[in-house]
């Protein structure tokens, strides 16, 4: 899920503190902002100006290294606007906003992962129509696709902020080399890849699902993955939108080709347990048997690259890459799932609208990438000022736009069964339950 995301907790990296942008804080003559900063600086912050001493709230899963990189990202525009503000990350986003919202307490902007839910929070007037500077900027630097995902009923509510690309399996180029493992091109390629580790008495896959409130959603990407794979993107989005059932044989035969690996005893759960420990792995852990040679194969989203030890090197040559989820027949094209989280608002005020459409631009997206370990859609960021080769790979596919891309379909689902039953009932096909009456228990969620 996405989201880059619910699904964040970084444990990485601090060379971004030199990078904390030599434009720490920008005041202008006429008195907003700090006053410690020439107005040259803040010249690009004059069109916000007006809302000195104003306080936003901002409300999202993203948190630790990568919410204090987001404080990072937007101090500029804050010292420089006078504009405090407040964010807070949490680990039970998805579950919280509910309960702010229905409590009379919402944030001022969330940022969130599921179109779904952001549909939800709109069908009951909860949310505010994003402001005409915002719809421009996100017009002009998206693809048209994913402005939808946060359309309702033809208004428009927030643009992209960060983005991800899921379809990668994480491994050790050191470790492939000294065994003489190459990496597959297929999913053929990849069973076998999978068979040869496993017949060296080894463990091949290691994988986590717990996600405190979110536990699951990383095996929904495994399902939402091979369903792109094993059908075509058109029959994906007829699962997605509930014109095919929960429960029909293609996403049966998807989640049985997932279980090829996740339910394989002899495949995972390297440096856990058996099978079932991959319900009470955490997901930000999982994929680190892989440093110690535990484990050689994990499939995670680009975002992942946060979660590796200070230190590690995430590169081709390094300690850690990643390669493409291989499709079950390239023939037919090359698939990739994607998501990421938009900002929306609960509250129009000029300070609120400020910072939504700020948010949105190239600009912003550039003070982001040049913080590293992140990753947008937005056209007009530069991609040399992402320093990260995952990013830059990632940056790459979502700017390409003869790639087959499609959106994270737990995400995009009613927000009851994608962040709901489907997670639920992805737990307990990993602990046992068959395929048939998992899928026809989420079928039944949604009628």
């Amino acid at each position: 899920m996405a989201v880059f995301a619910r699904r964040r907790q970084a444990i990485v990296i601090a060379t971004v503190v030199g990078l904390a942008l030599s434009a720490t804080a920008c005041g202008d003559d006429s008195g907003s902002g700090s006053g410690n900063e020439s107005s040259a600086e803040c010249s690009a912050f004059e069109k916000y100006s007006g809302n000195d001493g104003k306080k936003v709230t901002i409300y999202a899963s993203i948190r630790d290294t990568e919410a204090d990189l987001l404080e990072q990202s937007w101090k500029p525009f804050a010292d420089c606007t006078g504009i405090e503000i407040d964010y807070e990350g949490s680990g039970e986003f998805e579950a919280q906003l509910q309960v702010r919202v229905d409590g009379g307490n919402a944030p001022d902007i969330a940022f969130i992962p599921q179109p779904g839910l952001l549909a939800t929070f709109a069908n009951a007037g909860k949310l505010k129509a994003a402001p005409a500077d915002t719809k421009t900027s996100a017009e002009a630097n998206y693809p048209a696709d994913w402005l939808k995902y946060s359309t309702v009923n033809g208004t428009f509510y927030g643009a992209p902020l960060g983005s991800n690309v899921k379809s990668f399996v994480w491994y050790s180029p050191k470790t492939f080399q000294e065994k003489g493992y190459t990496i597959p091109k297929t999913w053929d390629d990849l069973i076998a890849l999978s068979d040869k580790i496993a017949a060296t008495g080894e463990k091949p896959w290691c994988a986590g699902i717990e996600s405190g409130d979110a536990t699951g959603w990383p095996a929904t990407d495994w399902l939402e993955d091979i369903m792109l794979r094993d059908q075509s993107p058109e029959v994906y989005d007829q699962w997605v939108t509930h014109q095919i059932p929960f429960n029909d044989p293609k996403v049966a035969a998807a989640l049985d080709r997932a279980g090829t690996i996740l339910k394989n005893d002899k495949y995972v759960n390297a440096g856990f347990g058996p099978v079932k420990s991959i319900s009470t792995t955490a997901f930000q852990e999982a994929g680190l048997p892989i440093l110690e040679n535990k484990c050689f194969l994990h499939r995670q989203a680009s975002f992942y690259a946060n979660q590796w030890p200070q230190g590690t090197k995430v590169a081709e040559d390094g300690d850690v890459f990643a390669f493409y989820f291989p499709a079950v027949d390239p023939s037919k094209g090359e698939p990739v799932l994607a998501a990421g989280e938009f900002t929306v608002a609960f509250a129009d005020r000029p300070e609120v609208q400020a910072v939504q459409s700020y948010l949105a631009t190239p600009e912003y997206a550039n003070s982001r990438a040049k913080l590293g370990n992140w990753v947008s859609g937005n056209r007009g960021a530069d991609i040399n000022n992402f320093t990260n080769p995952i990013d830059k790979l990632s940056v790459q596919i979502l700017q390409d736009q003869s790639k087959v891309l499609r959106f994270d379909g737990s995400d995009l689902m009613p927000s009851a069964v994608g962040a709901g039953t489907l997670w639920k009932a992805m737990v307990d096909w990993i602990n046992g339950k068959d395929t048939a009456s998992t899928l026809s228990g989420v079928e039944s969620s949604w009628k």
